[in-house]
């Protein structure tokens, strides 16, 4: 499925039913072929660090910064996430063939982050959404840290074209998968936004699976052209 070739392409309509099981993965992150994350780092006494609640912080940016910078559409290559030692090269996944999210392998591509194609790209107007797991058969995953991310810590996404986004931190929150808000995290806002997911909270050794959402709320707030290091 292609993409409209435009500054702010949205991404393709999909059947109702598909939506909502879109949402509900969202809400059940990082299944693969009918398995979960394993837990092992839980099973090792090795806690993924929760987010605390004074990081809870907002959804979006302030009403004043409402719309802010945006950038035109250009595949992401990379995330970089300085405040928790995160560099991943990023996949590009969709939607299997059973209808569910696709996620990075557990076996081979657990330290590797992957951006939802079907979600806008980092930069533009809308949703970017980038899952990653918290943790594998070997141990700590990718996004094993994500939940001691702050608001105004960065996020750093390198775009195809050479562009950086830059990315700020407005809140990082913990979602029963049971009673995740999928409208909140996958809607339509009217700004270049980015969500960060991975599972945390409890990990319910009977189903083999953690029974809470990460979620990271990001707005772009800067760019930098090819070659410029960060500063």
């Amino acid at each position: 499925m292609s993409w409209p070739q435009s500054a702010h392409a949205c991404p393709p309509s999909t059947p109702v039913n598909l939506r909502a099981r879109i949402a509900g993965l969202l809400g059940v992150l990082l299944i693969m072929a009918g398995a979960v994350a394993v837990g092992v780092a839980v099973a090792a006494q090795v806690h993924a660090p929760q987010p605390s609640l004074a990081a809870a912080g907002a959804t979006g940016p302030s009403q004043g910064k409402a719309h802010g910078p945006s950038l035109r559409r250009s595949l992401p290559v990379s995330v970089d996430i300085p405040a928790i030692g995160v560099h991943s090269k990023l996949l590009h996944l969709g939607i299997s063939s059973g209808g569910t999210i696709q996620v990075p392998s557990l076996n081979t591509r657990a330290n590797e982050a992957a951006w939802y194609r079907y979600s806008a790209t980092p930069g533009q107007i809308g949703i970017s959404v980038i899952e990653g797991h918290v943790d594998s058969y070997q141990g700590p995953a990718v996004f094993f840290r994500l939940g001691a991310l702050h608001p105004g810590d960065t996020v750093e996404v390198t775009l195809a074209d050479g562009i950086t986004a830059v990315f700020r931190v407005t809140g990082v929150r913990q979602y029963a998968k049971s009673n995740f808000p999928a409208k909140v995290i996958y809607g339509t806002p009217g700004y270049a936004a980015l969500r960060l997911i991975t599972c945390g909270g409890v990990f319910d050794y009977s189903t083999r699976n953690y029974l809470s959402s990460i979620v990271v709320f990001a707005s772009l707030i800067s760019s930098r052209p090819p070659g410029r290091a960060g500063g």
